[in-house]
């Protein structure tokens, strides 16, 4: 893997630091827009994402285009040394749209078609949809894609959501006659004969509905598949209709946690992955749980392209969607936003610059508050975080050398969710994967988050949790990667259904079976007031020893080959495998049969990363609550040591020469962390 990448934009080959930038809004009076550009380089920031939004100050009727006031902003920023990603405005469409052409605006589940308002309510297989984005991305691309202050599309904003119109209808059975070929086929895929619901003609097949048909669990997911890919084929027409103006101009679109689609799916359309990150923290005093799921998410974002992304949306203070919006603590905002850029991030980007004045964000963190001047905390962090983002731009591109990863599948999380059991109150996939990913993050152990279609010959270590949806093929990928010597850690819940959420035949985990050494006879699920445990074999090989809470589900498992690591330790199944090892080829794999904690997984993957030889971030101990990241340019390691613990926290460096990247001054022994501190540092590459 190449260990430096090209900038983003070789317009800002520097860390891109900036807002969601909406002038349209501000029209009526040009003082505030020049205000803007004064505080916009007082605070650092060097790029906006401009037009996410602004259809309607476009094209305010069909046909006429009202360009000047954007050509009035862009041209300004080139003049000031601010750049843009120009924005395709398709996330809300005009009024006048909706008002003529109907077909636009989006039928839910229960096939009524939305009113107009609010925003991504839209089909996107509508063919007058398409033509208008076309129209309008061409003309936006005709005119400003040569412009020297932009450095890239924006295209559209949060994707997600699903439309049930007729047209998406035709377009679903054409991509499953495209998929299956025959209705034979597809009623043996989805097991149509369950409640006789065997189709004999193309046009019985519609989207699933809350009044119809929705417990054919092939049917759900291959629905989820389809709106996926045609999302991604919508992105991909928007993409197409900018394009030829200024080829070289990279395209992302900005991603928003993951529910409703795979982002791997769209990935493949775009240039460069963004997200948009909205932590709540200070729930509780220690942010480092918080944090820690947040670390997941940024590693997903950056392994989608194996290269550094970009935060395109985080807060600079509260947000007002949230349950309780409360305040970033001091320390907090340089923390956050220098965790992004720990895992990969090139930019810290924020929703939103200034407040709108009206509506549902009005009360959404802004760099620039309704007061609209400098002299406000919320702004000093932001400025001081941009003199820090200056100081450390020969970290952008770098990349982060992972020797662990986690599969985690979108159809898996999917058919997880789909399954009816064995848990319908909660089975807790992400939340299982999080905590996995948590146990490497508490000792400073990269980890990229991978699919199941994704090379894994680079890694020593893949844990897959609940991998529940196991093709055929996944399974002789894991098979000849542990025999090559690879780690496997699997859990229960894994290699029960094929690709079509069928259930595999002949005992699971289906074809994990052979790499697992073992077969299981039976799933159970606890009620929340439910425990059983987990008590260590003498003498095992992990050197783990005593007994080890577990909850929720349990796994009655036969071993066929397999070494038990631990047994459980109640119920009428105490003494039964609970943790096994099988030894396979060169490799090792083992397989967790029930769910158990953090205090397991960090005794349990700390054993695992010195069994596979895996290097961390530091030769020493990192204390509750702080870890370790880095990324490397091939010559030189950027460690970033970040305290999420709530209270002062000492890190002990170990014997290589580290100095701080900000300061350039030496740094050895102890760093002491401040409550939300953050240290970054140099030291020759070499982790």
């Amino acid at each position: 893997m190449a260990n430096k990448f090209p900038p983003v934009s070789g317009k800002l080959p520097v860390m891109m630091h900036g807002a969601d930038y909406n002038p349209d809004q501000w029209l009526h009076d040009p003082r505030v827009f020049e205000e803007d550009i004064r505080l916009m380089k007082l605070a650092g920031c060097n790029v906006m994402a401009v037009g996410i939004f602004s259809w309607a100050a476009l094209e305010p009727s069909e046909g006429t285009f009202t360009f000047e006031w954007l050509d009035h902003v862009l041209d300004t920023f080139a003049d000031n040394g601010i750049y843009a990603w120009l924005a395709t405005p398709s996330g809300a469409r005009p009024a006048w749209m909706s008002e003529k052409y109907t077909e636009v605006l989006r039928v839910e589940a229960n096939r009524v078609r939305n009113l107009h308002g609010m925003r991504h309510n839209h089909c996107y297989t509508s063919p007058v949809y398409r033509e208008k984005t076309a129209i309008m991305n061409g003309k936006l691309a005709e005119r400003y894609g040569q412009h020297p202050a932009v450095i890239g599309w924006h295209i559209s904003n949060e994707f997600g959501g699903d439309c049930h119109c007729d047209y998406c209808q035709e377009a679903f059975r054409q991509w499953l006659q495209a998929k299956y070929g025959s209705l034979e086929a597809l009623n043996l895929a989805w097991w149509t004969s369950f409640w006789a619901h065997t189709y004999t003609d193309w046009e019985q097949v519609v989207s699933p509905a809350p009044h119809g048909e929705n417990m054919v669990h092939g049917h759900n997911l291959d629905w989820r598949r389809f709106v996926s890919e045609q999302i991604a084929n919508f992105c991909r027409h928007e993409i197409d209709a900018v394009r030829a103006a200024n080829p070289d101009l990279p395209a992302t679109t900005n991603m928003h946690m993951i529910d409703g689609l795979d982002y791997r799916v769209l990935a493949e359309t775009i240039d460069v992955i963004s997200w948009d990150a909205y932590p709540t923290w200070h729930e509780q005093k220690d942010d480092s749980q918080l944090a820690s799921s947040f670390a997941f998410y940024h590693d997903l974002y950056r392994s989608l392209k194996q290269k550094p992304f970009l935060l395109m949306e985080s807060t600079p203070s509260a947000t007002n969607w949230q349950n309780v919006s409360k305040l970033k603590r001091p320390g907090m905002h340089r923390l956050s936003s220098l965790q992004a850029v720990a895992h990969g991030s090139d930019s810290v980007q924020y929703f939103q610059w200034r407040k709108s004045r009206g509506s549902s964000e009005k009360f959404h963190g802004a760099v620039v508050d309704h007061a609209g001047h400098e002299n406000t905390r919320v702004f000093r962090d932001v400025a001081d975080l941009g003199r820090t983002l200056a100081d450390i731009s020969e970290i952008v591109g770098t990349s982060t050398p992972s020797e662990t990863a986690i599969l985690f599948d979108w159809d898996n999380r999917w058919a997880v969710k789909d399954a009816a059991g064995p848990r319908n109150m909660g089975i807790h996939y992400e939340e299982t994967v999080i905590a996995h990913h948590r146990a490497f993050w508490e000792q400073g152990v990269l980890t990229d988050i991978i699919g199941s279609s994704d090379d894994i010959s680079s890694y020593k270590l893949i844990v897959a949790p609940m991998l529940y949806l196991c093709r055929e093929e996944t399974g002789r990928k894991l098979e000849a990667f542990v025999e090559n010597g690879g780690v496997l850690v699997t859990t229960y819940w894994s290699g029960v259904v094929n690709e079509s959420d069928l259930c595999h035949l002949g005992g699971f985990p289906g074809p994990l079976r052979k790499t697992l050494g073992l077969w299981a006879e039976e799933i159970e699920g606890l009620y929340d007031y439910d425990r059983n445990g987990i008590s260590m074999a003498a003498g095992n090989p992990l050197g783990l020893a005593g007994t080890f809470e577990a909850h929720e589900i349990c796994e009655i498992v036969h071993p066929e080959g397999a070494e038990v690591l631990g047994v459980y330790t109640d119920d009428f199944y105490a003494g039964r495998p609970a943790l096994t090892l099988n030894r396979l080829g060169n490799g090792r794999a083992y397989h967790m049969a029930t769910r158990l904690k953090g205090d397991f997984l960090g005794a349990f993957y700390r054993k695992v990363v010195d069994e596979a030889g895996i290097a961390r971030v530091l030769n020493s101990d990192l204390p509750v609550g702080v870890t370790a990241q880095v990324r490397t340019d091939g010559d030189s390691d950027y460690v970033f040591l970040l305290n999420f613990g709530g209270e002062e926290r000492s890190v002990a460096l170990d014997n290589r020469s580290y100095s701080d990247l900000e300061t350039g001054e030496s740094a050895s022994g102890e760093i002491v962390l401040p409550v939300n501190g953050v240290r970054i540092l140099k030291r020759p590459a070499g982790i």
